[in-house]
């Protein structure tokens, strides 16, 4: 990627440091988050801020390069969530002690199972629930923003 550091920047703290699908802290991180293009490059998309999100590696891994996914209650192919037009609070909602998030739309949904927001793929103490029951109890989750601004 060829985008500055100031532009780097820029998605950092529009983000509040905090990963732009799953809610999780950079600041709680070992390592500096990464920037998602939202259209990916590949399929025309630009480094223009407005195309970058924040994402921790796990979620922008998951992502790879696709725009849409599969809503597993419709089977309805949908857009995955855009964090540049819209609101995190209205496509996902924190259940089981803000351990795990829910998709309450086709496009959460989609999202969730996409990213696998919740490593349901794994035994709890190997997955970001329980890094998240930690944070929980350290009082550092869940996130009290919404940093996904429209």
């Amino acid at each position: 990627m060829s985008i500055s550091d100031s532009t780097r920047q820029i998605v950092r703290e529009r983000a509040e440091f905090i990963c732009e699908y799953c809610h999780s802290s950079e600041r709680l991180s070992a390592s500096r988050f990464t920037l998602d293009h939202i259209i990916p490059v590949s399929l025309g998309g630009s480094d223009d801020v407005d195309n970058l999100a924040l994402a921790c590696r796990r979620c922008n891994e998951r992502r790879y390069n696709f725009v849409k996914a599969i809503d597993p209650q419709t089977q309805e192919v949908v857009s995955i969530f855009d964090p540049r037009r819209q609101l995190w609070s209205e496509h996902f909602v924190w259940i089981n002690n803000a351990t795990e998030i829910k998709g309450v739309t086709s496009i959460g949904r989609a999202t969730c199972d996409r990213f696998d927001l919740n490593d349901l793929r794994y035994p709890q103490e190997d997955s970001i629930r329980a890094t998240r029951l930690f944070w929980l109890q350290t009082g550092l989750h869940p996130p009290t923003s919404d940093p996904c601004k429209v």
